[in-house]
Formats: structure tokens, C-alpha cells, sequence
């Protein structure tokens, strides 16, 4: 559905578990066309889709795909966005750290964009931008030193100027202008837009103009400005907001480095302060619910002197605050972890969300529109505690109307 000026706003369908085209496809007519009825029923409603390999390799099929196509028009939906971060199964089982397999480090990685790449180009007009969201690089932890994260660097580029390459081709050929959207998310390689911008200018504006130049036979500075075109960054805010980033601070470092947003997942992060009304034994008790086995919920926790301590999963975190002390420099102030939330909770039994970066982000978007692209991102509801547990149709659509309210609100 649009928004603003030229926005397309919907939801991420990696909420759905499915593995396969069938299961995939089964959870749309399931689920976005009652979505659809209720949030734009006359009018043209985008999917945000998410696609595993399997599904991919089965949708490709010629007469799939025209098969797809047909069902898009004849119920008045269109897809602008895919998410290409999750390769396999993304529900029902330990996810954790194998969310980033296969990394940019490998072909498989990379075979796995292109064909999503292709099956984008085939659903999309003509005169529109489109674009897919992919991982952080890799998962940090995976090397154990920084030689060996240097040399993934070096592999991922390499890898990424290849999609460049590719979706060069596709806008010579059709006038098809796509985008790849690189992720940053706590524990991956790139985990905050000043790694993104690094990696962006020592990398890829560096090595990878020397690359696209090999493989196009192009100038220095169509490189350059092709890379900046096909690749940009997925402004996932509850991400940006567990490292404690200002969405008015990554806006300007972007704009000063002529770096563009692809697309923002909208998404809150799950938080905690401790305040005159609970203690620490009240927080831990209220956190304990939201450790969950199937992903990986990175924390970091603020001390009262503003520094930080990140730990690899809420467990940790929580068990961390056995020992920590409630004043002074290095006290416990504030817990934020990565679970998405619902956007549309502000607090939740003594927790809180990470709303407000929200609402900033937002408010910062409808002052300038520096993306086409808006894909609300709450993929845990299978694995909520049980009192937020709600009928999914219900849960998406109050998602969507709440960040519509907040846009019209928005000066």
C-alpha cells in the first residue's frame, strides 16, 4: 500500500513458517488476503516476500511463475521487496546462529541472491525500483581473528560486486532498477551503520571498483556509481536500536558518505531500565519469559557510566545481572535485547519496547523520503509468551494501521 509521497508500506511474510513454494504461497492466500481487506481493500496492497532457497528454485519454474503473476493481478497485489537474509527454514526449530548460513563468503550465498534477483525481475514493472535485504556478511564469532575477518571482507566484496555486475545487466536489458540491501544486526560482521559505512567505503568503493571495472569494463566512476546504486543499506531499527544508535545520527552519516537506505524494517527491540518502582530480581523475572530457544537475542546492557556490555543471547545477559550492582558507574541501567516485538506495544508487564526509535525514524522519513521501500519486520509471534499470543491476522493488521497513524500524526 502507499504511503507518503511514493512509500510502499507492508509486512515482512518471514513471519509465516514455510520452507517450500507451496507452503509459501499457501500462508499468502491464508493470511495477506484478509490482511489486504482490512488495511487497503480497494486499493493496489505490496508484499513484502520472503523466499528460502527451496522455494525460490521451485517458484522459478516458468509456468509457477506465470502462475504467481496471474494470482498477483487478479487480487490487485504487487511485490516490491524480498528478504534474502534467512536461506533455509526460518521457524519451528534452533535457529540461533545459522540464520547466517551460507555467508557472503560463499558461491552458494551468492547463486542464492541472484536467483532471487531474477524472479524480482520478472514479478516487477517496468519504471520501479525494487530490492532484496540480505545478511550482515557473516556471523562475527565464526573467526577468531581479525586477519580472518579481513579476509572475509575481501571474499564478500568480491562476491557482492558480482550481484552489482548482475543487476547492471538487468537494467541494460529491461530498465529494471534493483538494489541489494545489506543488513546490519548485532554479532554480524556489520552490526551498526559505522561498520556498514566502512565496510561501504574501504571495501567496496575501494576493491570492488577495481573488480566491477574487470568484469564491466566500465570507468572509475561508473563503478562507483553503480555500486552505490545496487547496493544499499536495510535500515533494520530495532537492530540500530541495540547498539544505541540515533536515527538522526545513521540519516546524516549516510547522506555525508552519499550512501542510500534501500529499505527500513520496521521492528522494536524488547527493553528494561531499572527504575524506584522494581529491582533487579523483578527485572530478570519479567525478561525470563522472552528466552526462547529458536533465535538468537543478542543483548547489551548499559551501565550507569554509558558503557556497554554485549552478550551473544538473552540468557547470558540475564544471568549477568546476578552479579552486577544497582548504582554507581558501572550499575545496571537499561537492557535492551534483539526479540522483535509488536511495533504497536510501547510497555508490556514492566518491559518496554524500543518504540520511540520508531517514531524518530519515521518522523525523519516522511520529512524527506530517503527510501521507496517500508516492511514491518515482527517475526517472533510463534514464539511470544503466551499473553501476547493473538490471532496473526488480527496482530498484522494492527501493525500496519498503527504505523499509518503514526505517519499522519508526523509533522
Amino acid at each position: 500500500m502507499r504511503v507518503g509521497k511514493s512509500g510502499h508500506l507492508s509486512y515482512c511474510s518471514n513471519i509465516h513458517p514455510a520452507e517450500t513454494w507451496e507452503e509459501t504461497f499457501k500462508n499468502l492466500e491464508l493470511y495477506l488476503i484478509g490482511v489486504k481487506q482490512e488495511v487497503c481493500k480497494d486499493q493496489p496492497f505490496g508484499i513484502g516476500l520472503r523466499l528460502s532457497n527451496r522455494a525460490a528454485l521451485e517458484l522459478s519454474d516458468k509456468k509457477t511463475l506465470e502462475s504467481f503473476k496471474i494470482w498477483l493481478r487478479q487480487n490487485n497485489l504487487y511485490v516490491f521487496t524480498l528478504n534474502g537474509f534467512p536461506f533455509g527454514n526460518f521457524h519451528g526449530e534452533v535457529i540461533k546462529d545459522k540464520v547466517h548460513l551460507p555467508d557472503w563468503t560463499t558461491d552458494l550465498r551468492k547463486d542464492y541472491t541472484l536467483l532471487l534477483f531474477d524472479i524480482l525481475a520478472k514479478l516487477t514493472e517496468e519504471g520501479g525500483t525494487s530490492g532484496i535485504s540480505t545478511s550482515p556478511l557473516t556471523y562475527r564469532y565464526w573467526h577468531s581473528s581479525e586477519q580472518e575477518l579481513e579476509e572475509v571482507k575481501t571474499k564478500a566484496c568480491k562476491q557482492l560486486i558480482a550481484v552489482v555486475h548482475h543487476l547492471m545487466q538487468i537494467k541494460k536489458n529491461s530498465g529494471k532498477n534493483m538494489h541489494l540491501d545489506i543488513e546490519p544486526e548485532p554479532d554480524g560482521l556489520l552490526e551498526n551503520s559505522e561498520e556498514y559505512v566502512a565496510f561501504f567505503k574501504d571495501y567496496l568503493l575501494d576493491q570492488g571498483t577495481i573488480f566491477l571495472q574487470k568484469k564491466s569494463n566500465c570507468s572509475l566512476k561508473e563503478a562507483k556509481d553503480a555500486i552505490r546504486e545496487h547496493i544499499q543499506l536495510c535500515w533494520d531499527v530495532c537492530h540500530f536500536s541495540i547498539a544505541y544508535e540515533r536515527p538522526s545520527s545513521i540519516l546524516a552519516e549516510l547522506k555525508k558518505e552519499n550512501l542510500k537506505v534501500g529499505k527500513i524494517q520496521i521492528s522494536a527491540a524488547l527493553k528494561c531500565r531499572l527504575t524506584e518502582d522494581n529491582n533487579m530480581d523483578q527485572l530478570q523475572s519479567y525478561l525470563r519469559p522472552f528466552d526462547e530457544a529458536n533465535y538468537l537475542h543478542q543483548a547489551v546492557i548499559q551501565t550507569n557510566g554509558n558503557n556497554f556490555l554485549k552478550f551473544p543471547d538473552l540468557n547470558k545477559a540475564i544471568a549477568a545481572m546476578d552479579t552486577m550492582e544497582t548504582e554507581g558507574s558501572t550499575g545496571f541501567k537499561e537492557l535492551r535485547t534483539h526479540y522483535h516485538v509488536p511495533v504497536f506495544l510501547a510497555e508490556y508487564q514492566n518491559l518496554q519496547s524500543t518504540q520511540d526509535d520508531i517514531i524518530e525514524t519515521l518522523d525523519l522519513w516522511k520529512q524527506e523520503e530517503f527510501t521507496d521501500h517500508l516492511e514491518i519486520e515482527t517475526y517472533t509471534w510463534e514464539v511470544l509468551p503466551d499473553q501476547m499470543q493473538t490471532d496473526i491476522t488480527t496482530a498484522i493488521t494492527r501493525e500496519i494501521n498503527w504505523v499509518k497513524q503514526e505517519i499522519g500524526k508526523l509533522k
